[in-house]
């Protein structure tokens, strides 16, 4: 089998991964936006916040540790402190529910029935509160997130494939880790949103706000239910991504490469945000292999807002999406 063919199948393997972690970040933009009809586009800033957080949490270091130093004259940095990982995360999933409670008590509810641009005014605006608010909770430096998920090349997998093709493919254990833990999660949110009651009433909320309210339906409850989510999504997104690179604020800007995924699912549609990332992934991992030494490479930065202008030119709606109809 030719070279170039291998190393393909191990770039649209590798695409696959990373697609699944693009559509674990757009997931908390689908559920938000159902429920709400609200475009969070502070959902990048909570996964960096939520890992800012948990590493924070795990490593014991003191919260504002800087601005109380320069308030007091004081030299606290540290509780003194590590706890492990799971106890890490099930404290920083609570932080992100109080987050959400805080986010739905203190914005959200006071604008219901706004424009629809309003609402996405006041989350960009949340947005960079929270990015000034984790720094100033855990400081601007790069921090190493270690949740005790395995790193560097699968051995069997390279094993495997070298025996069958002569070639061994470099599957790094981190992304298939990811990868699980992604496609468990999406599963499990899948299920809740079908088979639960909670994940009905859900679903009644953003099929009609004033319909669901008439039977019994708490909108303040379910609004707060699914920034928990959406915190949580966050949560596994900036834990994946921190694992990989390393927690630094650039990382709040995963949330521009889930726009060009909602555009190819659909904002609505969990599927879609599903398809929306494998399609994204294996593209740009694939058109940088093909045709990226043509161009001088590069091209995995604006792969994927082409293909979603080109979507957003024949349908708009996206692969899932209800297309809407006006009759005047």
């Amino acid at each position: 089998m030719p070279d170039q063919l291998l190393f393909g199948m191990e770039v649209f393997l590798n695409g696959l991964m990373a697609g699944v972690l693009y559509a674990l970040v757009a997931l908390g933009f689908v559920l938000i936006y159902k429920a709400s009809g609200i475009f969070n586009y502070a959902q990048g800033v909570m996964a960096l916040f939520a890992a800012l957080t948990l590493v924070g949490i795990m490593e014991g270091q003191v919260p504002f540790a800087h601005l109380i130093n320069a308030v007091f004259g004081t030299e606290v940095h540290h509780f003194g402190w590590h706890l492990p990982a799971l106890v890490g995360i099930i404290l920083t999933v609570g932080v992100m529910v109080v987050l959400a409670w805080l986010v739905n008590t203190l914005i959200m509810k006071h604008l219901v029935n706004q424009e629809p641009i309003i609402l996405f005014m006041a989350t960009i605006g949340l947005a960079y509160f929270m990015e000034g608010l984790g720094d100033l909770m855990w400081g601007a430096d790069i921090k190493k997130l270690d949740v005790g998920l395995p790193q560097g090349i699968n051995g069997v997998i390279d094993t495997v494939t070298y025996d069958i093709f002569g070639y061994g493919f470099f599957i790094d254990n981190l992304d298939i880790w990811a990868t699980v833990i992604a496609a468990i999660l999406v599963i499990a949110l899948m299920i809740f949103s079908q088979y639960t009651k909670q994940g009905r009433a859900l679903r009644a909320v953003a099929d009609d706000h004033q319909a669901a309210l008439s039977v019994g339906i708490s909108l303040n409850f379910i609004w707060v239910l699914v920034w928990s989510i959406a915190g949580f999504v966050a949560l596994v997104a900036g834990i994946m991504w921190g694992a990989k690179s390393g927690v630094q604020f650039s990382l709040s800007l995963i949330a521009l490469k889930a726009l060009p995924v909602l555009m190819l699912g659909g904002f609505t549609s969990i599927p879609g945000a599903i398809v929306g990332g494998l399609i994204i992934g294996v593209g740009e991992k694939l058109f940088e292999f093909a045709i990226g030494p043509m161009v001088g490479g590069a091209t995995e930065n604006w792969f994927a807002y082409v293909l979603a202008l080109l979507f957003l030119v024949f349908r708009p709606q996206g692969l899932f999406g209800e297309k809407i109809i006006e009759r005047v």
